[in-house]
């Protein structure tokens, strides 16, 4: 009986040892995972915690991001749409003035939280980042010389002819489709493409109807007009906030903040004073 007894007591020790075991690696598994818990923060919480935002720009596109003639200032529509946006997230903006490739390679990398520049969003580009709802619709025009509209009759007649932009725009796509000779721009300014075409040194400018005619107000002594009888229907959903993806939290924060300025009417009435009088955060109705 002895013998028995001692081998029982073994065994309740081992069963004892065994669920304090356990329990102990699963205190230690909670321990970690309530740390991580702590320790994983988003890109909103970041935000938040500095209070300030940083916003990637071109500087150099009238009438949506560019300095001011008189007191040299940044603004634009996109960069009071963005200034407004951020006043009412409580926060800070800073803008960091760069090409439009560049403000995606920032983006993924962190150098900047979100990008404002008249962005198309696309089915390609949403399959790598994030956006906004739409604040902005358009369509697309090309801008040739005034005195023999480039050469250009139709579309047909845009293959082989120089086309003026940034690579990977989707106004550069249009030209690429029509088989136009490529003339490719780092962040230059509007200046600078209207006054190539205008010369000769390239024929045309696929972009925004509402940014080309501002453009030409803008330099009317040019020998540049919109080609009376191109237009071009774009494959986005208008114009957003580029962001990096799957950052939920910025994405509905910038989101809910934008949907307020479209119902209050602050985006149309920032769309007034940049596009002449032109409502942008309505759909045109146009026949391609």
């Amino acid at each position: 009986m002895k013998k028995i007894k001692i081998g029982l007591t073994a065994i309740i020790l081992s069963i004892l040892f065994i669920l304090g075991a356990c329990s102990n690696d699963e205190n230690e598994v909670g321990n970690k995972e309530g740390l991580n818990d702590k320790t994983e923060t988003t890109a909103w919480d970041r935000i938040k915690e500095k209070g300030k935002i940083m916003v990637g720009t071109s500087g150099t596109l009238y009438p949506t991001s560019y300095h001011d003639s008189k007191s040299n200032e940044l603004t634009g529509f996109d960069v009071e749409v963005v200034r407004e946006m951020a006043k009412r997230l409580g926060l800070e903006v800073e803008f960091v003035e760069m090409a439009f490739d560049g403000m995606l390679a920032s983006i993924n990398n962190g150098t900047i939280d979100i990008a404002a520049n008249d962005i198309s969003i696309t089915k390609e580009r949403k399959a790598k980042f994030g956006f906004s709802i739409p604040y902005k619709f358009s369509f697309a025009t090309a801008i040739v010389r005034k005195d023999d509209l480039s050469g250009i009759k139709t579309v047909e007649d845009i293959k082989g002819k120089k086309a003026a932009g940034e690579a990977t725009t989707v106004y550069m796509d249009i030209a690429r489709e029509y088989g136009a000779e490529e003339v490719i721009y780092d962040n230059a300014t509007n200046e600078a493409y209207l006054r190539d075409v205008a010369i000769g040194r390239t024929d045309l400018i696929i972009n925004d109807y509402y940014l080309q005619l501002q453009a030409l107000e803008f330099f009317p002594d040019l020998n540049i007009t919109i080609h009376p009888d191109l237009k071009f229907d774009t494959p986005d959903e208008g114009i957003g906030i580029i962001m990096k993806k799957d950052e939920k939290e910025l994405q509905e924060n910038i989101n809910k903040t934008i949907q307020e300025m479209l119902d209050d009417g602050t985006i149309t009435k920032l769309s007034k004073k940049y596009f002449s009088g032109n409502d942008v955060t309505v759909k045109p109705d146009i026949q391609y």
